[in-house]
């Protein structure tokens, strides 16, 4: 099978754009680990939309390693050239989160995606949020700093709309430390806006490969109260990716044919029991989507997840929303929410 690339000039602008950020982000991971005496590797796997007449994309996976438990590096462009009757154009997109083993060494989930609708409308979507379990205060500062070099001007709108996304209400807490997050961003100045999207991109992924080789340099020992910190966290992380995240949610509507990639933010293991005790605080009918995904984890504490766990999750989730349309409404947003599923209709 070949990919077949989209025409749009912008199109084809925006995913050099997220595939050179890709090689970036990737080849920085590696050089670290090679710099640490580390055997960690990211692998690429290609996926195909409709056998690649729609595009698809390469992802860099990595996992079970001594440096990071879980890692990918996706990219995607989808488009519809040959079908000028949907209403999406095309899509462009990387999409990354490192879960690195060492507890004291945070996540990052970065994302940068450009959108053009048939109608002309088209937009930038722009994230990029630091999630430790164990917060390192200057770590913490360090990244809102690169973020504020990288976006001054529209610093300020992104943490407040990033601070709303990745709220989560039942546990009262959010995802993370720092959250940048712009939504359907399109200033009308083409050149401006590319400039945006790859200072923020650059900038995320430098600082956090920064932040990433202080904590492992010299790294703090690392208790069992650590390890359980940790594995609470990467809980909550689940938690929040399955239960509100409103990309991993349409991503799996809109298609099955990327489900291990699209789930690849997930991190290596659980805690079921701390999972099961937020049930009662669900609102309806989420409370049925939570009890479904804790009952296709494995019978293991941790839980390992695994790609098969990652399929019957996908699974899960594609069935709920079937089943309760109406329940998407109750996905995280932050000032705007994109109609990513009716985009593809």
């Amino acid at each position: 099978m070949q990919r077949i690339p989209a025409k749009s000039p912008q199109a084809i602008q925006a995913y050099d754009l997220v595939n050179c950020l890709q090689q970036r982000f990737v080849d920085a991971l590696e050089s670290l680990a090679s710099s640490l005496d580390s055997q960690q590797s990211f692998t690429p796997e290609e996926w195909f939309r409709d056998e690649g007449t729609h595009g698809g994309g390469i992802r860099y996976g990595t996992a079970d390693g001594d440096m990071i438990g879980r890692g990918s590096v996706n990219t995607s462009q989808v488009h519809y050239d040959d079908l000028p009757d949907k209403k999406l154009s095309s899509a462009n997109a990387l999409s990354t989160i490192i879960h690195p083993v060492h507890p004291h060494a945070p996540s990052v989930h970065i994302h940068i995606s450009w959108t053009e609708m048939r109608n002309g409308d088209a937009y930038w979507r722009i994230m990029a949020d630091l999630n430790p379990a164990i917060e390192n205060p200057e770590a913490t500062q360090q990244f809102l700093s690169a973020m504020q070099t990288a976006a001054p001007e529209n610093n300020q709108e992104a943490m407040a709309q990033g601070g709303r996304y990745f709220f989560i209400p039942v546990l009262n807490r959010h995802r993370g430390v720092a959250h940048f997050y712009l939504e359907q961003y399109n200033t009308g100045d083409k050149t401006k806006d590319l400039a945006l999207a790859t200072s923020v991109g650059e900038a995320a992924i430098d600082t956090y490969v920064a932040i990433l080789q202080q904590a492992l340099t010299q790294p703090a020992h690392c208790s069992d109260a650590d390890r359980a910190a940790q594995l609470a966290y990467h809980t909550v992380y689940f938690f929040q990716v399955l239960t509100l995240d409103r990309g991993t949610t349409t991503g799996l509507l809109v298609h099955n044919q990327n489900d291990i990639g699209i789930l690849a933010s997930l991190p290596a293991y659980v805690d079921k029991d701390l999972l099961a005790s937020w049930i009662k605080d669900m609102p309806e009918p989420q409370e049925q989507l939570l009890e479904s995904l804790i009952a296709v984890l494995p019978e293991t504490s941790p839980c390992l997840i695994d790609d098969a766990v990652k399929q019957k999750l996908a699974d899960v989730v594609r069935q709920h929303y079937r089943t309760h349309s109406g329940a998407i409404a109750l996905q995280a947003s932050g000032d705007v929410v994109p109609s990513t599923v009716n985009n593809h209709s």
